[in-house]
């Protein structure tokens, strides 16, 4: 018996990656390196400072760059990158997440969120769902990223369930792979990108089933 879910933000509850596209496209371009939006995929799930050193491998300058220097440009980016989720609203929300959390808080399952993104929740109040969420992994206090399953092990703790009550939606590789790790099961939110090891793969949360998840 499942007795909570923990989400992913980008690609399950709203889609981001287009602000994170147009970020990380015109940081690159200050620093010379050409990105495209294929290779955006690669930095789908990832911590930003991951991000930004397979954008400096990508563009042969892994070694350009001090730690500070780095930290800079990665701060650069998310400048940018807020000032472009100033946009968001709740009209951007997936199709099928308000029903599904709306159900949710009226059943009493507790909801968390598991993203690597600092700014999950400045981008939950834009989306006026924070108060579905009862908490929110900060990733500043984990010591691994996605695929480690850290994040997912913190959010269940979090929320005073078993990481075997919990179920976890992923719309990464990564993600699914943390989640599988952890021992949760895995449903798959399927935004582009083929996904493998989920325990079911849909494309929008009103396709699933409350009780039948509650169940499994």
């Amino acid at each position: 018996m499942k007795k909570g879910f923990i989400f992913d933000l980008d690609g399950v509850i709203t889609d981001t990656a287009k602000y994170h596209y147009l970020a990380w496209k015109d940081l690159a371009e200050t620093i010379d390196i050409e990105i495209d939006i294929v290779f955006n995929e690669q930095l789908k799930g990832i911590s930003r400072m991951d991000s930004l050193e397979r954008i400096l491998a990508h563009g042969n300058k892994s070694d350009a760059f001090t730690l500070s220097e780095k930290e800079a440009l990665a701060h650069q980016k998310n400048t940018h990158y807020v000032e472009l989720l100033q946009q968001l609203s709740p009209a951007d929300l997936l199709p099928g997440v308000h029903e599904f959390l709306t159900e949710a808080k009226q059943k009493q399952i507790p909801c968390g969120i598991a993203s690597a993104s600092k700014n999950a929740p400045f981008i939950l109040e834009k989306l006026e769902v924070a108060d579905d969420f009862q908490i929110i992994v900060n990733p500043d206090t984990l010591k691994k990223g996605k695929p480690d399953p850290e994040i997912f092990l913190k959010a269940a703790e979090m929320l005073h369930i078993t990481p075997e009550e919990a179920v976890a939606f992923e719309d990464a590789q990564a993600g699914l792979d943390a989640i599988k790790a952890a021992g949760m099961y895995a449903v798959g939110v399927l935004s582009g990108e083929a996904l493998h090891g989920a325990d079911i793969l849909v494309h929008r949360l009103d396709e699933l089933s409350i009780e039948t998840l509650l169940a499994t």
